[in-house]
């Protein structure tokens, strides 16, 4: 039977590898959790949690995670599955010598790390889809991904969602509009924010609920995409997961912009771009497909199972890249000194 350690910290990380665990389970493995921050308090009943001692005992096969690192004295091949898309900046910046295997969601990123693992020959690459995405390709009310989109709503319904990084987020910068367009009712809005908002920005934006706004504090994003039409947004990878249902995205100057995106510099631009989204051109509706192929071309929910069958596959090939990975002391001793364990590095 083989086993896999499923590691993170915030509460992303459940929506994230709670498909990897449906899909273990589903072929007769074992899965077990480890968390070195606040989201074990959101594990359910059957979600086996452990201690670094038990997780060295219990000898795991494999240790997956959508960080940018792990521990490295825990035992198995250590693979990444990202917490998101790209956000705007380039994915190499995340190589930091804790994986030996990347499964990547599409072409693009595909492309960029497997010219890196090409030249750094310490990790290796299996193009998987993302787990996270899953339930939302299976689920019966996001079928319109496959066909055409349904009608917009009367009135339709606008999701606004912010990153947390004040030299990205908008969430201060459109407070005053996301206000005065949420009261007339002309048009409906559901407001969510990443977990690591500044609390005083979300005691702001929960303060403007009224009968067209509501504050959601859902764990997982995806539910709230089959309740709204479009986006609104700032350079939150959340966009592009978004974008995955077909419906457009308003962004506030995105770090990087695209043909698949109505992006806005000035605040006096943001009502006239929801109003260009709402009637879904079709020169930006192309340009949404072809992004979607881009970064995420499996659309039949089976993402876990191929990022399974990639572990497999690199355990039967031995298990190992042509080179070592680099020794990176700095950030394994400061990843010991947060998990707190000093013993050695091998079991």
């Amino acid at each position: 039977m083989k086993k896999y350690l499923l590691y993170g910290s915030e509460r992303y990380a459940l929506a994230i590898l709670r498909p990897l665990q449906d899909a273990i389970r589903r072929r007769g493995g074992e899965a077990a959790w480890f968390f070195d921050g606040p989201g074990a308090a959101d594990l359910v009943e059957g979600e086996r949690l452990l201690d670094v001692r038990g997780v060295r005992d219990w000898k795991p096969d494999a240790v997956l995670t959508p960080g940018n690192h792990l521990p490295h004295f825990f035992p198995g091949v250590k693979v990444e599955v990202f917490h998101g898309f790209d956000a705007g900046k380039p994915r190499h910046i995340y190589i930091r010598g804790f994986f030996d295997l990347y499964c990547t969601t599409g072409p693009r990123d595909t492309a960029q790390f497997q010219a890196l693992a090409d030249k750094l020959g310490h990790f290796s690459v299996a193009q998987t889809g993302w787990p996270k995405l899953d339930p939302m390709f299976k689920r019966d009310a996001l079928r319109e991904i496959a066909g055409p989109l349904p009608p917009v709503r009367d009135p339709p319904v606008i999701l606004y969602h912010s990153t947390f990084s004040p030299s990205w987020s908008a969430a201060e910068t459109l407070y005053g509009e996301v206000r005065r367009l949420s009261r007339d009712g002309r048009w409906r809005w559901i407001v969510t924010f990443h977990p690591k908002m500044p609390a005083e920005t979300v005691a702001r934006y929960k303060a403007l609920q009224n009968e067209h706004l509501r504050f959601a504090e859902d764990d997982n994003i995806l539910d709230l995409f089959p309740q709204v039409d479009m986006m609104c947004s700032d350079t939150s990878s959340a966009l592009s997961e978004f974008l995955l249902t077909g419906k457009p995205v308003v962004t506030f100057r995105n770090r990087r912009p695209g043909p698949q995106l109505i992006d806005i510099d000035q605040v006096d631009q943001f009502e006239p771009a929801i109003a260009r989204a709402l009637s879904r051109p079709p020169e930006l509706m192309g340009a949404i497909a072809e992004f979607g192929l881009a970064i995420h071309p499996d659309r039949d929910g089976r993402s876990s199972e191929r990022v399974l069958d990639a572990i497999d596959a690199f355990i039967a090939g031995g298990g190992r890249n042509r080179r070592p990975k680099p020794a990176n002391l700095w950030r394994k001793l400061k990843l010991r000194r947060r998990i707190g364990y000093w013993g050695p590095a091998r079991c």
